[in-house]
């Protein structure tokens, strides 16, 4: 007998060998039915897996992050069956999960496919799921597995193996379709019910621009065609709040081959609205004693190189530049943090001159792939709105904390409700892949997970996502139609002053490491913009909306008393525009509707001669008529409540 811990910390024994899914069953018979994987211990599992030892148990269904991963991996591998029937020859890269549904990168060869073809391969993938077979699982030998992929010629497939050890390869099989896989997968197709095949794109194997460009088809499947129905109008109206869409619509942002892939070009409007999100965390850093700096948007390669920046991200950077100095190599800014640490060196400090908070809105540059580039959010330059806080180790939790606190006022003002605190650890391992000693890393790690739960976030554990340098808390958070983005980040540093010797004079007049948090409420300004965007509709705060006000004269006769009305609000810095066409004001009034403006001010010969406007608020309808001063006076009170 084997002893089984179960997630509500009961222990139930079971013969050695029984699995998840008899254990499922064992406990009802509608968990059995909606069960989709397990996870032992630290992994997850299918559920026919035997269990051979005392473990602890979590059974996933399709409520559970896992439980959809197996679920959309499985049908990954439907497609690619699908696809090998309908397209014979065709060779396979990898299939994942991903947030939402699965892709799988293909090399056609010589077939051509486009979304044309969708229904065909979605039918094939109906009739394989309906055929309901098992994937079973079968270990191979390293060779077995390079003889069998030799065979069929599939080079991506034998390329992967080569990199595996021995020992550690496993096949997957269901009906005629073998793949090399991991897993795992759902025990058979029964639970796949709704499959609709998404889009088309071009990826570089293993993400080398010098490789082939195979051709990556998105999927995504549900238990429930209703579900299915509800996400493809999520879709639906994920296009119209498209903030590429949207920016140009706004005129807020545009791009130029011309000026390069992945460089924006802010417009007056969207340059202002940037300076306007700026201005506003500037007045909140303030409060809480930050100094803002400037930094150049290039540094030398030694620079780089001491930080670890050059060994890790170097391949994702911009090539050096080099000058006529022999031997002198500067590269464009990755990050802005080791320019930061130079500040802090500087001078010599005193344990009286920490915390040490320094702001840079500054500008870095990392070389994306071409087609990974999409809008803001995945860009070649941005602008991170970046803080690095040197203290004492005994004021960490405490800074980390007012960091928390900046974070949580700005998702309030800005109407993002719904997140969650990924607290982001290091691969215990894959260790190698960070710098820094452990007992740093611990205390790091025990800094972040302290400091959350006192700000009592709701938080969830991922290992594997540390930054090189340090561990960190992301706030993911989810729009109004239920996306996740990944915003905020906060992240705690031991290694970089390390690096960089860094040290201040103790009361004892010793000489210590200060340590390093990392901070970026917004992330980049691009990217912020782009959710805010998309998440707003356009239809931004009345503080930070590009206009904020449309006078609507119902004829040309009162264009006069219109601008004398604009006047006076651009007086007290109110953003105002006026509709000049020679259109009917029901017209006027439908446009700027339709426009997003916040408030109309419709102005005719009763309103001249009383020196009054008739307001008109969008989404609300008629206030009635106001003196200017009075509108204002509502302007602001409305301004301060969205900003308190």
């Amino acid at each position: 007998m084997i002893q089984i811990t179960l997630p509500d910390g009961s222990i139930k024994e079971f013969p050695k060998g029984t699995t998840p899914y008899e254990v499922a069953v064992s406990i009802s018979e509608g968990l059995a039915r909606n069960v989709l994987a397990a996870q032992l211990g630290d992994h997850v599992v299918g559920l026919a897996t035997p269990i051979t030892e005392n473990t602890s148990l979590v059974l996933y269904t399709w409520n559970d992050t896992d439980g959809k991963d197996v679920f959309w991996h499985t049908s990954a591998h439907i497609m690619a069956a699908a696809i090998e029937q309908l397209y014979p020859g065709v060779k396979f890269g990898i299939g994942p999960a991903i947030e939402n549904g699965f892709y799988y990168d293909i090399d056609f060869m010589n077939y051509t496919i486009s979304s044309d073809d969708f229904p065909a391969i979605e039918a094939k993938m109906q009739e394989i799921i309906a055929q309901r077979p098992k994937l079973v699982k079968r270990e191979v030998s390293k060779k077995e597995a390079l003889d069998y992929f030799t065979q069929k010629g599939d080079e991506y497939k034998i390329e992967l193996i080569r990199d595996l050890e021995d020992g550690t390869i496993t096949f997957y099989e269901s009906g005629h379709f073998v793949d090399l896989c991991r897993g795992p997968h759902l025990f058979d197709t029964a639970p796949i019910k709704a499959v609709k095949l998404l889009n088309t794109a071009g990826a570089y194997w293993r993400g080398d621009e010098k490789r082939k460009q195979l051709t990556r088809i998105y999927g995504i499947t549900f238990p429930k065609k209703k579900e299915l129905d509800e996400y493809l109008t999520l879709l639906e109206e994920a296009k119209k709040r498209d903030h590429r869409k949207l920016g140009k619509e706004m005129e807020l942002f545009t791009f130029s081959q011309k000026v390069g892939a992945g460089l924006p070009i802010w417009l007056p409007k969207g340059t202002a609205l940037r300076e306007r999100l700026e201005n506003f965390l500037k007045k909140v850093q303030k409060q809480y004693g930050y100094q803002q700096v400037m930094c150049p948007h290039i540094g030398n390669v030694e620079l780089y190189k001491t930080s670890g920046h050059y060994q890790k991200y170097g391949a994702d950077s911009f090539r050096p530049i080099t000058t006529p100095q022999e031997g002198e190599e500067f590269f464009l800014k990755p990050m802005n943090c080791p320019h930061h640490c130079e500040i802090y060196a500087s001078k010599p400090r005193s344990y009286r001159d920490l915390p040490l908070r320094l702001a840079e809105f500054g500008t870095v540059y990392r070389y994306e792939q071409s087609g990974e580039l999409h809008g803001l959010t995945r860009v070649r330059g941005f602008t991170q709105d970046d803080a690095h806080i040197f203290c004492t180790p005994d004021q960490l939790k405490e800074e980390f904390c007012k960091v928390i606190d900046i974070i949580l006022y700005i998702f309030k003002v800005l109407d993002f409700k719904d997140f969650i605190a990924q607290v982001s650890l290091r691969d215990p391992d894959n260790k190698e892949k960070y710098i820094g000693s452990d007992e740093n890393w611990m205390k790091a790690e025990a800094a972040i997970i302290e400091a959350a739960a006192e700000r009592g976030l709701n938080t969830t554990v991922v290992k594997g996502e540390a930054a090189f340098y340090g561990p960190k808390l992301d706030f993911m958070v989810k729009d109004a139609i239920g996306r996740k983005w990944q915003l905020g980040t906060v992240q705690v540093d031991y290694n970089l002053p390390e690096r960089f010797e860094l040290e201040y004079v103790s009361p004892d007049q010793q000489k210590l490491r200060p340590v390093m948090i990392h901070r970026a409420p917004f992330g980049s300004m691009e990217r912020f913009v782009a959710v805010l965007l998309e998440h707003t509709a356009g239809e931004f705060p009345l503080w930070l909306t590009p206009d904020q006000v449309i006078i609507l004269p119902i004829s040309e006769k009162y264009q006069e008393y219109a601008l004398k009305v604009k006047a006076l609000l651009e007086e007290q810095e109110v953003r105002t525009l006026i509709d000049e066409r020679s259109e009917k004001a029901g017209r006027k009034i439908r446009d700027a509707e339709i426009s997003k403006i916040p408030f109309m001010l419709i102005v005719g010969e009763k309103e001249e001669e009383s020196n009054m406007i008739s307001v008109r608020e969008h989404g609300v309808g008629d206030l009635g008529s106001m003196s200017v001063d009075g509108f204002v006076s509502l302007l602001q009170q409305k301004i301060k409540q969205e900003l308190n």
